[in-house]
């Protein structure tokens, strides 16, 4: 087998390789899902206190 012929196959190989690899898309949408969905309970539960902590920390800031 001469080296260009060898040296095809490898590349489309490759290629073929390279293009079928697509992820795990329905994986990232569930990781997605879920932590907007841990925001959202986090922010219902705590938005009280989440907000006092970021107007201290707003005041500190801007007032010495």
């Amino acid at each position: 087998m001469n080296i260009a012929r060898h040296l095809y196959i490898r590349v489309t190989s490759w290629l073929e390789d390279l293009s079928s690899d697509r992820g795990d898309v329905p994986g990232w949408v569930l990781v997605t899902v879920m932590t907007a969905g841990l925001v959202t309970a986090i922010w219902l539960i705590a938005d009280d206190q989440l907000t006092q902590v970021l107007n201290r920390a707003i005041s500190s800031v801007s007032q010495p």
